[in-house]
C-alpha cells in the first residue's frame, strides 16, 4: 500500500529515548459523486473517515469492513481498495508509554445507499459521533475553520483533513 504521510505532532521533538507504542488501525472511504460519508464528532467540532483500531490479530480488510459497519451502520461493502497509510507520532495519555505511533491503513469501498443502524461504543456516542454524507468540499471547510478557530480540536483533524484533500483531489 502507498504511502502517504508520516506527521509528527507539535508536541514530538524527538523519538529518542522515548517509549513508543504502535496502535494499527484503519478507515473507510465511501464516495458517492461529491458526497462523502463521515463521522461528526460534535465533542472535537470536526469530521472523519469511519474507522478505528484493529482487534489483534485482526486481518486489515476485515477491522474496516467492521469498524465502517459498527459506526456507520454500512451495508453491503464491497469493490475494497487500498487508498494508502497515513503514520502519524502523537503524545501519549497514558504513564506506559510517551509516544503512540498509529499507522492508518485507508481504504476506499463502496456501500448501499441506506445505512443500517450503528453500533457505536459509549465513548462514541458520549462524543456525540454520528454518521453523516456530507460534500466532501463541505467537510474539508469546516474542519479548516476548526483547525483555525476552535480550541475543541482534537489531535486527529490534521489526519482527516488531509486525506480529505487528498480523496476530494482524487474526484476532481
Amino acid at each position: 500500500m502507498k504511502h502517504l504521510k508520516t506527521h509528527y505532532h507539535p508536541d514530538i521533538d524527538t523519538l529518542e529515548n522515548k517509549t513508543i507504542f504502535t496502535r494499527l488501525a484503519t478507515r473507510a472511504i465511501a464516495v458517492k459523486g461529491d458526497s462523502i460519508l463521515l463521522m461528526y464528532t460534535a465533542r472535537y467540532e470536526d469530521y472523519s473517515l469511519p474507522g478505528g483500531g484493529l482487534d489483534r490479530d485482526e486481518d486489515k480488510v476485515s477491522g474496516m469492513i467492521r469498524e465502517l459497519t459498527e459506526e456507520t451502520g454500512a451495508q453491503n461493502v464491497r469493490l475494497i481498495k487500498p487508498f494508502g497509510i497515513y503514520e502519524e507520532y502523537r503524545p501519549w495519555y497514558k504513564p506506559d508509554y510517551d509516544i503512540q505511533h498509529m499507522i492508518s491503513y485507508c481504504y476506499t469501498c463502496e456501500i448501499d445507499d441506506e445505512l443500517g443502524e450503528s453500533k457505536l461504543e459509549h465513548y462514541e456516542t458520549k462524543n456525540g459521533m454520528k454518521a453523516i454524507w456530507i460534500n466532501i468540499r463541505d467537510a474539508i471547510n469546516h474542519n479548516k475553520n476548526t483547525i483555525s478557530n476552535s480550541n475543541k480540536k482534537g489531535m486527529s483533524i490534521e489526519r482527516e483533513t488531509y486525506l480529505l484533500e487528498l480523496i476530494d483531489a482524487g474526484l476532481n
